[in-house]
């Protein structure tokens, strides 16, 4: 009787095992077919998660069918515990499916004779033709959003003489992308000062860069606010936001106003949303925008030209 249980068991755990490696694989092959253009242009550590998630659960298919026959409680007991941490990894691998970027961001990556645009699988960068002021422009991106989703707002800084780069973070989380800034200082030594930004998440991780960095002279939060106090920091500071925001709403950006430089500019888009401020399509959790895409994102563009501008000139 104990042996018919133990039989049992064992071959309930070997289906439950099938079935998460088959969940394993949809989830990688729904990331593959919804967002291949974000995974391929991503920082490579996502797609190498997906690697690894493939092989792990095609290894767990081939496992359950050499080992179903008796070895032992403790076997199964083991398999059970790898089952459920499995079953928890597979659930953050479909969380960290990226935002692809959409136009007119994916033709705002294109080279003219004003702009060089360079990607490599750690960045993107504006480099313009005419000019470099001094005054370069680093910018981290919203959480699991394609970087190449602020090309066409952040393009018109780079075309006013400004270099711009835009930093793919591993697995799109900005906390994972501390050291990019120095990799772009130390790539562009000709940049005497930056003005650090970002959006979202990446703006909160661009205000403790820029609080601390030497280098930086000013700060750009698109649709973010910094996590701690920063008021105190020797560096100019904007944030541009929008009045229909469902995540950074206007509540959380006017408290934020105490956390920042007194001589902070704060700029309302009116009527746009969060995800407008990059061209990845809507977000989950966002309000409903009143303004056009083109129209939110010729404003926001409009005013970080401005505030590098200003930054440049002080």
């Amino acid at each position: 009787m104990r042996a018919h249980h133990t039989s049992e068991t064992r071959r309930t755990a070997a289906r439950i095992t099938r079935l998460c490696a088959l969940a394993a694989l949809a989830v990688v092959v729904w990331a593959c077919a919804t967002e291949w253009g974000g995974i391929v242009h991503g920082h490579p550590a996502y797609a190498v998660v997906l690697g690894v998630t493939t092989l792990l659960a095609i290894g767990a298919l081939v496992s359950v069918g050499t080992r179903e026959r008796g070895r032992g409680r403790w076997r199964t007991v083991g398999r059970v515990t790898t089952t459920l941490l499995a079953i928890a990894g597979i659930a953050i691998v479909g969380w960290l499916r990226p935002h692809t970027a959409t136009d007119p961001s994916l033709t705002a990556m294109m080279s003219d004779t004003d702009v060089t645009v360079t990607e490599t699988a750690t960045s993107i960068t504006f480099t313009p033709a005419v000019g470099d002021a001094g005054v370069g422009l680093f910018f981290q991106p919203g959480a699991l959003v394609d970087a190449r989703a602020y090309a066409a707002v952040l393009r018109p800084v780079a075309e006013l003489g400004h270099t711009v780069v835009i930093a793919k973070q591993p697995l799109g989380i900005a906390f994972l992308s501390l050291t990019a800034f120095d990799a772009s200082r130390a790539a562009h030594p000709d940049v005497a000062e930056w003005v650090i930004g970002g959006h979202s998440l990446g703006g909160t991780v661009a205000a403790q860069l820029a609080s601390t960095e030497s280098t930086a002279s000013g700060l750009i939060l698109f649709a973010s606010y910094p996590a701690s106090d920063i008021s105190g920091a020797d560096i100019s500071a904007a944030s541009i936001s929008g009045t229909r925001d469902g995540l950074s709403t206007p509540e959380k950006i006017e408290a934020s106003h105490q956390n920042l430089p007194a001589d902070t500019v704060f700029v309302a888009i009116e009527g746009a949303s969060h995800a407008q401020f990059g061209d990845y399509g809507t977000q989950s959790g966002d309000g409903t925008p009143t303004v056009s895409d083109d129209a939110a994102r010729r404003q926001i563009s409009r005013a970080a030209v401005d505030i590098v501008t200003e930054f440049a000139l002080d």
